[in-house]
């Protein structure tokens, strides 16, 4: 047994054999959300009864809704009380595997190395550089630690140093909210300056003059990216240029430089769409159209060497679609497709994710059998791969900040293996590990990872990986952690996560499940897992969990499930679906109201979505949406013990959805395992901000989760 701190021995171990569902016994009540008759009403004629939705708020100040967040935390409070010990074990044990005072890997940037480094105790980095070598004195950029004092909240979004690396400026959030705050300082004098720029997105661009900003506007409503603005430093926010404004409600918006620093571009992308303008970052006055935007056609271009490389999955010749895209060269002065000339061709069985260009090589992240690799195509037309040496891994590219070396950074991680950054010379092949990810007290050779295929019930492979400690014994007695996403074409790479650590080590098997709507199998993967199509990422789940305790990788009642944000969304129709396949579900900031939220033009992120999910103003939409929305198809069952977390703050899913979600479960649920409902009342989509302060989230939930798998509460040595 690994030793355990003395006050909390007797507790873990009552634990081990006191039913969790015994709090109730304390008196712990759930709260009664009160019911109020809404009519939400569709274009065409259709109406559903929302009997929760007064929960929404979106200013955050109704008494009521507070205190019903409040109720259903003091309720999670109280429900939770007997897991405290346990949950402080966890603690420290994700915080004792964390080397306190760490460093990221420097990188060079015009002279200078940049670094973020960690100092023992503290939540916040603090971001840093050295001129001309690590042996320079240090200059201190940003001491994220001071400016979140007092701050329940902070998060720093995009800093950038200008052209002449005098002056940074920064982005921060006080909420969670994602409605950034542009900040500049003096790197001289370390003089803070007076200009601020509020309600604006975490993405900016210094011009070569040193002295103008270009930064992108948010809608205060939607925070949709809206106009990008340019801001001359002393001069007032009201004068700030309107550079572009997007006119469709569907598109995102970014901005950034080209990979040779000489054109500032201002990117818009749909789902199925995206359109790139750029301008002389020396004289950034009109911005030229590289091509127009047409449906289902989208590209990223970058410049180098006098040409523009484009990842596009526009039709070739022949007019077939590249689905999993390809590689075409431009001229400089590209304004239209006709321009472009294949370079790396399309392949069905092989999905071009992104590139970068060197002087001597181009270096390209695929993804292939549903894992990624690294193509690197030399100047001669000659390629190679780089090696992977283990069945499930993540492997792309890292911080390649100068493209004029022979240099490649990359990072290589698995479920077995720390994040490890390696750096490979193409001229003479050599390779260096720049750095692993330090965990303290963790053996790699303790741990076995594996890939297995389920097929689906309609006949579909579906990749997964798995970890668990060795001496594992695949008899169908173990506890199963699954973990999926699947939408977006995100994929869910099999990477090391040190929290999971202490589920392994009390004898958990872990599974990532890439499940359809991600985008591990290629273009085809995401596109059969969203829209009309999204029933297969639900299938595609429940069919893995069926399918890995039939092998004997979990009994059948030890199944715990975990998804977040559309993930959530995940979580709820797999409740709602095959309840009695999972013993514990943990939906964190779930996108589970989706017809209503989808009907609302005015929230956040709708619009852009529409060719994600569908638009429900269209009554085919609507009614397949309908059919599997979690919120909606709530019904008279026994559900499983369930976690619930959400912001008050969220943008991306407002707090609303999970607690609507909440209160009608209360109503429906005939069976008596334990619901539980966490609002960080100071936090947005990511939940508490700090390097220490997230782990008291992941200790509380996986708590809930070992408990009602009867887990003990010590792990094994």
């Amino acid at each position: 047994m690994m030793p355990t701190p003395f006050p909390f021995l007797l507790a873990a171990l009552l634990l081990m054999t006191t039913p969790f569902i015994s709090a109730l016994a304390l008196g712990a009540t759930p709260p009664d959300a009160q019911q109020r008759p809404h009519a939400v009403k569709a274009p065409f004629g259709a109406v559903r009864n929302d009997d929760y939705y007064w929960l929404r708020d979106d200013q955050r100040e109704d008494r009521a809704v507070l205190d019903y967040l409040n109720a259903e935390n003091a309720y999670t409070d109280a429900l939770l009380a007997p897991t405290q010990p346990l949950q402080e074990t966890l603690y420290r044990e994700i915080v004792g595997r964390i080397k306190q005072d760490d460093a990221s890997v420097p990188y060079r940037e015009r002279g200078y190395w940049y670094y973020t480094r960690f100092e023992t105790g503290k939540d916040y980095p603090i971001h840093a550089r050295r001129k001309g070598s690590m042996d320079a004195p240090e200059e201190i950029l940003l001491d994220v630690n001071r400016l979140a004092e007092g701050k329940g909240y902070y998060s720093v979004g995009d800093s950038v140093v200008s052209q002449d690396n005098r002056l940074l400026a920064y982005a921060d959030d006080s909420n969670g909210r994602r409605q950034y705050t542009i900040r500049f300082k003096n790197l001289e004098t370390g003089e803070t300056y007076p200009d601020q720029i509020s309600g604006v997105s975490a993405n900016l661009v210094w011009a070569d003059d040193n002295r103008t900003l270009f930064y992108v506007e948010n809608d205060p409503n939607t925070l949709l990216t809206v106009r990008v603005k340019s801001h001359v430093l002393g001069t007032p926010t009201s004068q700030d240029r309107v550079i572009y404004e997007e006119q469709d409600d569907s598109f995102y918006m970014g901005i950034g430089r080209s990979r040779d620093d000489r054109f500032i571009c201002i990117s818009v992308e749909s789902t199925v769409s995206s359109e790139q303008r750029c301008a002389p970052a020396a004289d950034p006055s009109a911005f030229t159209l590289l091509a127009p935007r047409e449906r289902d056609v989208e590209y990223s271009a970058d410049h180098l060497d006098g040409r523009w490389v484009i990842r596009t999955n526009a039709p070739g010749p022949g007019g077939k679609p590249a689905r999993n895209f390809k590689l075409v060269t431009a001229p400089t002065d590209s304004t239209s497709r006709v321009q472009w000339a294949d370079w790396v061709a399309h392949s069905e069985d092989v999905y071009i994710e992104a590139f970068e260009l060197f002087d001597g090589f181009t270096a390209i992240s695929e993804r292939s059998q549903g894992l990624e690799r690294l193509r690197l195509l030399k100047a001669d037309g000659k390629q190679e791969y780089v090696q992977a040496d283990e069945p499930a891994y993540s492997m792309g590219l890292d911080v390649n900040s100068e493209h004029d070396t022979p240099w490649l950074r990359y990072r290589y991680t698995s479920l077995t293996a720390p994040a490890t950054t390696y750096e490979l010379n193409l001229d003479s092949g050599e390779r260096r590990q720049l750095k692993q990810q330090p965990v303290i007290g963790y053996d790699p050779s303790q741990y076995t990872t594996e890939r297995v295929w389920v097929e689906a019930r309609d006949g579909t492979r579906v990749p997964v990986s798995l970890v668990y400690r060795k001496g594992f014994k695949k008899d169908g007695t173990a506890a199963l952690f699954q973990y999926a996403y699947g939408s977006y074409g995100l994929s869910m790479d099999p990477g090391f996560n040190s929290t999971v650590v202490s589920l392994l080590d009390r004898g958990v098997v872990y599974a990532i499940a890439h499940i359809r709507g991600g985008q591990e199998m290629g273009r085809d993967w995401y596109d059969s897992g969203k829209l009309l199509n999204k029933q297969n990422t639900f299938n595609d789940f429940i069919d893995v969990t069926d399918a890995l305790v039939r092998q004997g990788y979990a009994a059948p009642d030890r199944v715990a499930a975990m998804g977040g944000s559309a993930g959530g969304l995940l979580m709820g129709a797999v409740a709602n679906m095959a309840a009695d396949k999972y013993r514990v579900i943990v939906s964190q900031v779930p996108f589970v109201d989706v017809v209503t939220t989808m009907l609302d033009p005015s929230i956040p992120l709708t619009t852009n979505e529409y060719d994600e999910w569908g638009n429900p103003e269209q009554q085919q939409y609507y009614d397949f949406m309908l059919g599997y929305s979690p919120y909606d198809n709530i019904r008279a069952q026994a559900y499983p013990a369930i976690f619930v977390g959400t912001g008050l703050w969220d943008s991306q899913v407002q707090y609303w959805e999970p607690a609507k979600y909440v209160a009608k479960l209360r109503d429906h649920n005939t069976g008596s395992l334990p619901l539980v409902f966490r609002t960080n009342m100071e936090a947005g989509h990511g939940g508490k901000s700090g390097r220490f302060r997230k782990y008291r989230e992941a200790a509380e939930y996986y708590a809930f989760v070992l408990d009602q798998l009867g887990i003990a509460a010590i792990a094994t040595e």
